[in-house]
């Protein structure tokens, strides 16, 4: 771990704790590492979410009213 490496209390649920601790002496890598890495994969996509929504931000929108009165139109309700 780096210097700037800041600690915190994270309470898992105890299976899921026994699972991480079984991969990180599976994958001879520690806990911490493991959350690390979990942290960025799940901030990355939630990056690649809000740049998909903003490239997107200018399509037309439909309620859900008029999407169920559209496929009911074409016979598919």
């Amino acid at each position: 771990m780096s210097e700037t490496s800041k600690r915190s209390t994270v309470y898992f649920d105890p299976q899921l704790h026994a699972a991480l601790r079984l991969k990180a002496a599976h994958t001879h890598r520690s806990l911490s590492d493991i959350v690390n890495d979990a942290v960025r994969a799940a901030l990355a996509e939630d990056q690649e979410d809000l740049a998909a929504f903003e490239e997107r931000v200018s399509e037309p929108t439909m309620s859900y009213e008029s999407l169920l009165d559209d496929l009911k139109a074409h016979g598919k309700l």
